[in-house]
């Protein structure tokens, strides 16, 4: 059955008009009902807090009532939590009542269960919502079980899965509603999921720059990824605009719903590509009334793990690199040492490092106080390779640790007699003085003798605390030092061919204290074996976004940081633009390992059909790009006789493309360098914005951007400065359908000399060329 529009004037849509009325009467009900509970709660918390302190008991005269006194504080202290807690319930609660009056759902389903003898009519929004009786819903959760027949099913035959089993039935209605500020705008019956109807008005508008959710557009194959619940690896394979990153915020909502009891907003952390998509992305979920989760690049993971001691090269500068940098020695030594570091032979060359170490290798540092060392870096080798050879690496430093504690006893005892201490107790605060007089007069012999010993072991304690706490903290083992002898003058049979030359761009890198990214993984993964990292048992589900530019040693990484933690890993191996990608791709299910369930989506939603028409072309993957049903124009191949024409012509088409008016027009270059030329040319003559790695917001306008840093974005228009043959190679094919995938309803792309092979590969009926 295909889509139907219901008339305006029918009687259907004045039946479903006053239905929506009758919902937001109940709203405004609510709404008011909320709004006393609010004002009476705000004013108990207040006063509760002026109060808090008359109805504690307060007694410090001996132990037993030092323990009712802490006792009564507590409870008051519990009392203001949960009134201020239950206040800001209430505030969510208006939140969604407020979101659910502009829209209070999209979607009505009549189902009939097998053992029931008439249907019901179930509406679908982003919230639940019962009548006054708390009886009936008069909305259901598009995430409630019972909602997913609205998805993933037809007219007819229907189920869906309770705690209690499997509910059949058949579904005799399917209709989907555009309302807006709680008027019905359109109205459509179907046999299919989603209507076309509505995906054009949601697919049709001007790029925004926030994501937005997409609950009354989610499709069947989407549907599927947000509910699944048995994976433990789920890998999305998703054509460019597909809708994978909208269906996995979808699902993190789906997931924190169905398992609200036990899962919260730091249990749930999401690998975002860049600090710009983090901002684009950031809407959804409170949208969905739901807290935001732990954010955060893999870059910066990393360096938190790694620490700041050393510098790290962020990925996109590595991409800058391999783009910028001209084919010579030392750019084939570089290549190198991505191929190789980016790979789990290179992990299990670690394992097996880390093996040796527990004979021999290990290096300390000397333990030293005021310039002198007490414990020294062979004293500490000798007592570690004491210890049980059968006992871990990180168990070992346990060890150690206690070991120097104890140690350091007597030096701390000898310390307090010497002269440097005199000074130091000059610079204690008032609080110290007395603390050491009231000691001193609880002392047989009181004396000021007794009050400057007293003072100054205070000195040397705060002092060795430090030290202590350095201790504790592994301070005295060389991490970097160790991690060093790796490439220096240890022996293994299964170091590849190139390693002298890698093994001497890594020590000069070591002792600059800098990291290439495709080392900082393996460094933080080789430091977190060594000394003993705990992994992040709190994530207990992970998103990891953009999965095809992980290498394969940085996924061994994450699954060795997150052993318990289930995954979800969308990407597109079409646009793996990162040079370090091998065929050891996260994507594959053979790598995730067990448990891994791999889900495509091959329907490109965010172009116009004439855009993927021409870009599925030149592809680089074999994956299948099925165009959504949405005209627009051809992309516009503009011919050119120099690079001096190019900047001619994209005033001309900035021109154009706000006529048409659109929002966001996006200038995509190769690199950063480029950008920077674009936009040098562009500034004086009109409003323009560069964006970089260290952006944070996306805004409206002409924007000049990086492929790399366009990634999971979309505009209304992108215009590509230079898609010659000498600017993108035969290599850059991903980086190439990158950045022309941006692109929501128009693709202008400008030649100087002659356009690249892929350009050449799409069908010519594809495109309009202009030659000027």
């Amino acid at each position: 059955m295909g889509l139907v529009n219901v008339s305006k004037e029918g009687q259907t849509w004045q039946i479903e008009q006053r239905r929506v009325d009758k919902v937001i009467n109940e709203i405004n009900k609510k709404e008011d009902q909320l709004a006393l509970r609010a004002t009476d709660l705000k004013d108990s918390v207040i006063e509760l807090r002026e109060t808090f302190w008359d109805d504690v008991t307060v007694n410090l005269d001996e132990p037993d009532d030092v323990i009712e006194t802490e006792a009564s504080i507590k409870q008051q202290a519990e009392l203001l939590k949960q009134k201020e807690l239950v206040h800001g319930n209430i505030d969510d609660e208006r939140k969604t009542l407020k979101q659910l009056k502009d829209n209070p759902y999209f979607g009505r389903i009549d189902f009939k269960e097998d053992d029931e003898s008439s249907k019901e009519a179930l509406y679908i929004g982003i919230s639940s919502l019962m009548d006054a009786a708390e009886e009936d819903f008069l909305i259901y959760d598009w995430r409630a079980p019972i909602s997913s027949l609205y998805y993933d099913h037809s007219l007819g035959k229907g189920s869906y899965e309770t705690l209690d089993g499997e509910v059949t039935g058949e579904i005799t209605l399917k209709r989907q509603f555009i309302i807006r500020n709680s008027q019905i705008k359109g109205m459509f019956d179907t046999g299919l999921t989603i209507g076309d109807q509505l995906l054009q008005e949601a697919l049709g508008n001007n790029a925004s720059t926030t994501m937005k959710s997409i609950v009354s557009t989610i499709q069947k194959e989407q549907n599927k990824i947000i509910r699944n619940e048995q994976s433990k690896y789920l890998l999305v394979q998703g054509v460019a605009g597909s809708g994978k990153t909208s269906a996995a915020l979808q699902r993190i909502a789906y997931l924190m719903y169905r398992y609200r009891k036990e899962l919260n907003p730091e249990n749930v952390m999401l690998f975002s590509p860049n600090p710009l998509f983090t901002s684009y992305i950031n809407n959804v979920l409170p949208e969905l009334g739901e807290a935001n989760v732990k954010q955060v690049t893999f870059f910066d993971y990393l360096q938190d793990k790694i620490g700041n001691k050393f510098t790290i090269e962020s990925p996109f500068a590595q991409m800058e690199y391999t783009l910028t940098k001209t084919e010579d020695i030392h750019f084939n030594r570089r290549l190198s040492n991505i191929g190789y570091k980016s790979t789990l032979a290179f992990m299990k060359l670690i394992d097996e490092y880390l093996f040796s170490l527990l004979t021999e290798g290990v290096q300390f540092k000397n333990i030293s106080f005021r310039k002198e060392v007490l414990i020294s870096k062979h004293r500490i080798s000798e007592y570690f390779y004491s210890l049980d050879k059968q006992m871990t690496l990180p168990n070992r430093l346990e060890l150690v640790v206690r070991w120097l504690v104890k140690e350091l006893r007597p030096f701390q005892k000898a310390e307090v007699k010497k002269d440097w201490v005199e000074e130091k107790i000059e610079l204690l605060d008032k609080e110290a003085y007395v603390k050491a007089y009231y000691e001193s007069q609880k002392q047989e012999n009181e004396s000021a003798a007794n009050e400057e010993l007293i003072l100054r072991k205070v000195v040397v304690a705060k002092m060795f605390g430090s030290l202590k706490q350095q201790i504790q903290q592994f301070a005295f083992v060389d991490v970097s030092g160790t991690y060093y002898q790796m490439f220096a003058d240890w022996k293994s049979d299964n170091k590849p061919e190139e390693w002298q030359s890698l093994a001497k761009q890594t020590k000069k890198n070591l002792e600059k204290k800098h990291l290439y990214w495709e080392e900082a993984a393996p460094y933080a993964y080789f430091k977190g074996r060594l000394l003993g990292h705990t992994s992040d048992r709190q994530v207990r589900q992970l998103f990891i976004d953009e999965a095809q530019d992980y290498a394969s040693s940085q996924f061994a990484y994450i699954q060795h940081m997150f052993p318990y933690t289930n995954m979800t890993l969308l990407g597109d191996i079409n646009q793996a633009i990162y040079v370090q990608m091998t065929k050891e791709n996260p994507l594959i299910p053979s790598l995730a390992g067990r448990n891994a369930e791999r889900i495509t989506l091959t329907k490109s939603y965010r172009s116009t059909k004439q855009i993927v028409e021409f870009t599925k072309h030149f592809a680089p993957g074999n994956e299948e790009i099925e165009p959504f049903e949405r005209e627009g124009k051809k992309p516009r191949v503009i011919m050119v006789n120099d690079n001096a024409e190019v900047i001619k012509r994209i005033n001309e088409q900035v021109n154009k493309l706000t006529e048409q008016g659109y929002e966001s027009t996006a200038i995509i270059c190769k690199t950063m360098q480029e950008s920077e030329i674009i936009y040098s040319a562009l500034k004086d003559h009109m409003d323009v914005t560069l964006l970089s790695e260290d952006t944070y917001s996306l805004t409206k306008g002409l924007l000049i951007v990086p492929i790399y840093l366009a990634k999971g974005i979309e505009f209304d228009a992108v215009i590509i400065p230079d898609a010659s043959s000498e600017h993108y190679t035969l290599s850059e094919r991903s980086l190439f359908y990158t950045a022309c995938t941006r692109a929501m309803h128009e693709l202008v792309i400008i030649n100087p000399m002659s356009p690249n092979v892929f350009i050449k590969e799409a069908v010519t009926s594809t495109y309009e060329q202009i030659i000027r």
